[in-house]
């Protein structure tokens, strides 16, 4: 049988750029900025490290990529590429290999500097007409979520009015607690007028509901959980351990066949499933205090939401969206305000085992999404939810002592998929 790592491996430093069209900056000083943000953090140098996991999709070819800028001396650096999957696979390339023993202490690097390759937020895919008389331009990002939007909206029997303010509702919460982060890429606060009204996408996506093309870097040092006072004494109380990891890669069929639906990610419910036998969780709704989720598109962290399973299929709306169960405490009436509540819905509120906060840092959407940096980004926050060293204090949650992170690259039919579980050592729970 299969052995779990749950609480084997502990991360005793975290650094994070911010996010954002950071034109002053190349790849090579993103890379350097959050790695010595995790060293000064854990109380290491960079000599200390043994190996380097270097997560990319566009920014890098091999390990050199982050060897060089680094100044690295000949240790082994492995460059790891999962699509948007890419940050949380890097972690889990590293803790893996601590697990087996065969390093002590390591670095789990991602970047990406989209800006400067002129990386479009519509990318046509392989095939135009540019290229090809017949065949037609490859699908959209946009276009693709949009279809697992409206079809969505069918199945569950929204109208087109109540699927789009529902979707817009999530762009709402997530760049009010943005605007709130001093390291996210887009901070500002939006209305639910501005999202109903904002310029159109791909329908019903419209320019609030899409995340942004963004640079920035994320950098998590680990060892295994027994060696954390001989590396980071003064880590002792307040650095965190890996409870489960996923991964899941689907057949990719899901477009060819007539039953699917777009309306649940098959490869997010076999990655959760692989996290949570791991982490011992039963009910994540319960059990979990915060989940930072892939939301690239706002139709994206519903979907996901139902697929990680904190609520049941078709759900979402009733049980964590229009009753601000997604939101932090401190920021639930002004969000649902701003949506337009009434008074009698805010007073409805969730009890306290049905609130599990959801993308508090931003998500993607606010926050951006460097796709390399994205996984090692939420898990950045949950590390300082739960130290309680949240640099804006308005942001703050109490009492967090386990999360979730949730990253998927691809398209809805076709997805590679990663979740991770991080929380207080066992001992000091």
């Amino acid at each position: 049988m299969a052995e779990s790592i749950k609480d084997k491996v502990a991360i005793i430093g975290m650094g994070c750029t911010a996010f954002g069209e950071l034109w002053d900056k190349d790849v090579d000083d993103l890379m350097v900025d959050a790695t010595m943000e995790a060293l000064e953090d854990a109380g290491l140098e960079l000599k200390d490290i043994q190996a380097v996991w270097a997560g990319t999709a566009n920014s890098g070819v091999n390990g050199s990529s982050a060897s060089a800028p680094l100044q690295l001396q000949y240790i082994p650096v492995t460059r790891v590429e999962n699509a948007c999957a890419t940050g949380i696979e890097t972690i889990r390339n590293a803790a893996h290999a601590l697990a087996s023993g065969v390093y002590d202490l390591v670095l789990a690097l991602g970047f990406e500097k989209l800006k400067d390759l002129g990386y479009p937020g519509l990318h046509p895919g392989k095939l135009s007409d540019k290229f090809h008389p017949i065949y037609p331009a490859g699908g959209t990002g946009p276009g693709r979520y949009a279809l697992a939007a409206t079809r969505y909206f069918e199945r569950y029997g929204l109208s087109p009015e109540e699927g789009k303010k529902t979707i817009g509702k999530i762009s709402v919460k997530s760049h009010y607690s943005g605007a709130r982060n001093p390291k996210a890429h887009l901070r500002r606060e939006i209305t639910i007028d501005q999202v109903l009204r904002a310029p159109m996408i791909a329908w019903p996506l419209g320019l609030f509901d899409c995340c942004g093309v963004t640079d920035g870097a994320s950098a998590a040092i680990l060892c295994r959980a027994e060696d954390v006072g001989r590396f980071a004494p003064h880590r002792r109380d307040d650095y965190i351990t890996i409870k489960g990891m996923g991964v899941s890669a689907g057949p990719g069929w899901g477009k060819n066949k007539e039953d699917y639906d777009f309306t649940h990610w098959p490869e997010t419910e076999k990655a959760a499933e692989q996290a949570y036998r791991m982490a011992g969780i039963k009910d994540p709704r319960r059990e979990l205090d915060v989940a930072e989720i892939h939301d690239c598109f706002s139709i994206a962290e519903l979907i996901a939401m139902e697929s990680l399973g904190l609520c049941e299929k078709g759900k979402a709306r009733e049980e964590l969206i229009d009753n601000g169960a997604t939101i932090a405490p401190q920021f639930r009436e002004e969000v649902m305000r701003k949506w337009g509540a009434s008074d009698e819905e805010i007073e409805r509120k969730p009890g306290p085992d049905e609130v599990v906060v959801v993308n508090n840092s931003g998500g993607l959407k606010s926050f951006g999404h460097p796709v390399g940096a994205s996984g090692g980004r939420e898990v950045y926050e949950i590390y300082k939810q739960i130290q309680g060293k949240v640099k804006e204090p308005s942001r703050q949650l109490k009492g967090v002592r386990i999360g979730l992170a949730h990253n998927q690259g691809g398209h809805p039919g076709r997805f590679v998929c990663g979740v991770i579980i991080v929380g207080v050592p066992e001992e000091r729970l």
